[in-house]
């Protein structure tokens, strides 16, 4: 049975990043191009055993080395792209970023043919046939099980502000949908999705895993794609939240921030007998709990919102703004880069933009790497 163990969780810090690209021809359009790249043709040294492809046949996956810290992150990911970008341009194919590619209509795109995706087509059906989406996940490693699931519990408010801030994704199958991030409402058509309950311990977040995997609700751990999880493979909490991006600049400030705020959760797990949190706004609800519902109001706000959402509080003492969210993250944790991404442009208005003012044609180059 292909569940984790809390053996797993035995450092404190790590780091891993796997990013999620489309597969693009000279014209910036995806095309299916992942059987020559994955399969067939030699990968860069880095890339092996670091390179896969997802659901469709125009959308590829690349991991980083176990990284020591934020530090070596950013070289890591640029070495990591520039690799992958090569290989693809040796092949005749181009690489681009975003939470969906607005050129893709899922439809007329062809589907891996690896077994575990097409067990997954067969079970889910309509929802996983259109999920053209691309993201961003950032592995932190955690060095004890419940202390990882303590952390993950309490990453569950800061996952619509890691959203809103990536938004990146307006259109989806040829039109846009109003949406800033239109990759997590089309992502959350899939079961096992979105912003998970709270689990009280690991011995919980085992059982309920678990029971998935014993009921055939998943076939492995791997299917639990929550916006926020303990990975009991690879001993870190994982954050899936942001969309795509093409500018590796932004993926540094989205890992720094991660890793500060599991490195500042442990820290509050370990110095409490009995853990709390209190509102990084102020004096809060000492349970650091929110219903799920008022988390998935949320992270709805960022899916529609980007930049200009606005959020419940975490002791539920009104709204905060994502600026104002951000400001106090970079005091509170000595973090800069996500107030460079909120300050600049963002990803989904970019994209309108480039569409209104130069055309598609601009607007696909302008995702290629």
């Amino acid at each position: 049975m292909d569940v984790g163990s809390p053996e797993a969780f035995a450092e404190l810090g790590t780091l891993g990043v796997e990013e999620e690209f489309f597969v693009v021809g000279e014209d910036g359009v995806p095309t299916a191009g992942t059987d020559r790249l994955v399969y067939e043709a030699e990968p860069p040294e880095l890339l092996e055993g670091r390179l896969d492809h997802e659901l469709f046949k125009f959308v590829v996956e690349t991991q980083t080395p176990k990284l020591d810290g934020p530090g070596d992150a950013a070289d890591a990911v640029r070495d990591v792209r520039a690799a992958l970008v090569a290989h693809a341009e040796a092949n005749g194919y181009r690489i681009a970023a975003a939470g969906l590619h607005p050129g893709a209509r899922w439809r007329e795109h062809e589907h891996a043919e690896k077994p575990r995706y097409r067990s997954q087509l067969e079970r889910i059906q309509y929802p996983q046939h259109r999920n053209t989406t691309a993201g961003l996940h950032v592995h932190v490693g955690v060095d004890d099980a419940d202390k990882a699931v303590w952390v993950a519990n309490q990453l569950r408010w800061h996952v619509p502000v890691m959203l809103a801030l990536s938004a990146n994704s307006p259109f989806w199958n040829g039109f846009d949908t109003g949406l800033a991030s239109a990759r997590a409402k089309i992502f959350e058509g899939l079961p096992n999705t979105g912003i998970p309950t709270e689990f009280d311990s690991y011995a919980d977040f085992d059982r309920f895993e678990r029971l998935m995997v014993e009921n055939g609700a998943i076939e492995d751990r791997g299917e639990l794609w929550y916006d926020v999880r303990p990975h009991s493979g690879h001993g870190t909490v994982e954050v899936r939240a942001p969309d795509g991006q093409a500018d590796p600049e932004t993926v540094q400030a989205f890992v720094e921030y991660t890793h500060a705020l599991v490195v500042d959760y442990a820290k509050r797990y370990e110095d409490a007998a009995e853990p709390t949190v209190t509102d990084v706004f102020g004096d809060g609800d000492p349970s650091g709990a929110l219903r799920r519902e008022v988390l998935d109001e949320n992270k709805w706000r960022a899916t529609r919102h980007g930049h200009d959402a606005a959020f419940v509080r975490r002791d539920a003492g009104g709204e905060v703004s994502l600026g104002e969210v951000v400001e106090r993250e970079c005091e509170r944790l000595g973090v800069a880069g996500i107030r460079d991404v909120y300050e600049a442009e963002s990803g989904a208005s970019a994209q309108r933009r480039l569409l209104a003012e130069a055309g598609e044609a601009a607007l696909y180059e302008s995702l290629v790497l």
